[in-house]
């Protein structure tokens, strides 16, 4: 269970782990926490009270966060004595029944070196962000892992929610701290040395949904950064695999698609300059509606049983696509640092413990400031306007609908930063002003 920084959630991580239904003597749990507050306090004494219920749990904190994530993983495995590791971020709340679910398809498949499961959901009807993200994450577990996963190509290890065979992990090489995304990297790794990565879609364990939107960007920034320094790591390995051209292929427009972002921004960019001196060339824009059938096709095909109605998918979609096409500056960012080398350390995205249309964020300490990459947006949204004024003399309706998208992207991405930065400042003050002085402190203590 790695942690840091979670007071919020750490507690109810760790009873849900003590209540998983499976041998005793068979099981050991280890909280590997970094955290620099009070997550280790509380840590620490759920940590003892399970010990002294006969649990086999250790709190395994660490001061130095030397490899974060992956180097907290690496570390608790010199004292893990399981043959197979399981992981559980500090915003996962498994099931009783999530080991004896997943557990004897190891027994059964000998190549089997990892086995994904499926992300739900604790707080989806939180805010209409919260909804619009739900359905993202829906389209990715629900269309595009069991699509990979039955039809034999790559597979990534999501981070979370998942079990891993140790000998596997040693085999591929370990959990290494050189990319932003250890659990892509090591899954990458695992198959380009024969393992499997399997996927259970019909085993569900529900996480919490970033509902700070600044909280989103980062947890984007970070999975857009490390999948292309993963790319850059492994593409040519994918392609020299001993695997069908199309599983190859496959492979490189998975490790490279947050590529997609910096692309998307350059269309945008260069929508201007080419209608004013290359202007038949727009006349092909129309056909880039051809590219806009499958993201909408993906999601609409994304049913589960919180959400089994299509009218309901079908009613976030349009809010996905603009919260897809306002996080192309701050992707793009984190896609130039990944290419030219800049190294970032693990910033990991805020938790709460809200759940659906329960709980606050904005006043706690763990809420994040504003992210500076809101005034590129307002700045993008205003040149999306600016292109649409100007050359719709020239070309009338064909590229109005393309560039309105983008201006309302920018303008609502950046809009709702803007609001929640208004409203942790707000929440913030508050708490100071019913906060007690420190000469109301000393009276109080006299």
């Amino acid at each position: 269970l790695p942690v840091f920084n979670e007071r919020h959630t750490v507690e109810r991580l760790v009873k849900a782990v003590a209540q998983l239904d499976y041998p005793r003597d068979r099981l050991q749990v280890q909280v590997l926490d970094d955290s620099t507050d009070s997550t280790t306090a509380i840590a620490r004494r759920v940590v003892v009270g399970y010990q002294e219920a006969g649990l086999d749990i250790q709190l395994l904190h660490r001061i130095d966060r030397v490899g974060f994530k992956a180097g907290a993983l690496a570390a608790g495995l010199e004292s893990a004595t399981g043959e197979l590791i399981a992981m559980f971020d500090a915003d996962f709340v498994p099931q009783p029944d999530w080991l004896r679910r997943t557990v004897l398809r190891f027994r059964d498949d000998p190549h089997l070196g990892c086995l994904q499961t499926h992300w739900g959901h604790l707080n989806r009807d939180y805010s209409s962000l919260t909804r619009a993200q739900a359905l993202g994450v829906d389209g990715h577990f629900v269309v595009e892992q069991t699509v990979r996963s039955r039809t034999g190509l790559f597979l990534n290890f999501n981070g979370t929610a998942g079990l891993w065979r140790r000998t596997c992990i040693d085999d591929a090489g370990g959990w290494q701290a050189d990319t932003l995304t250890e659990d892509l990297d090591l899954s990458y790794r695992a198959q380009l040395r024969g393992w499997r990565v399997g996927y259970l879609p019909d085993v569900v364990v529900p996480a919490e949904l970033p509902a700070q939107l600044d909280a989103f960007k980062r947890q984007q920034f970070r999975w857009a950064k490390g999948s292309l320094q993963t790319a850059r790591k492994l593409a040519l390995g994918v392609w020299r695999a001993d695997a069908p051209w199309h599983v190859r292929l496959a492979g490189f427009i998975h490790l490279t698609s947050y590529a997609v972002h910096p692309l998307m921004l350059l269309t945008l960019l260069l929508a201007l300059p080419i209608g004013f001196w290359a202007g038949p060339a727009l006349r092909l824009f129309p056909w880039f509606a051809l590219a806009g059938v499958g993201p909408p096709l993906m999601y609409s095909l994304a049913h589960t049983s919180y959400m089994p109605r299509l009218r309901d998918r079908l009613r976030m979609i349009p809010l996905l696509t603009l919260l897809g096409f306002g996080i192309s500056l701050n992707n793009s960012v984190a896609a130039v640092e990944a290419l030219t080398g800049r190294g970032t350390p693990f910033r990991r995205t805020p938790k709460f413990n809200l759940l659906d249309r329960q709980g606050s964020w904005a006043d706690s300490a763990y809420a994040l400031p504003r992210n500076p990459v809101v005034w590129g947006e307002l700045a993008l949204g205003a040149y999306a306007l600016l292109t649409m004024v100007l050359l719709w003399p020239h070309h009338g309706w064909a590229i109005v609908p393309w560039v309105l998208i983008y201006a309302a992207g920018y303008f609502f991405v950046a809009g709702v930063s803007l609001a929640q930065s208004w409203q942790r400042r707000r929440a913030h003050t508050l708490a100071a002003d019913h906060r007690p002085s420190t000469a109301d402190s000393s009276a109080t203590s006299s």
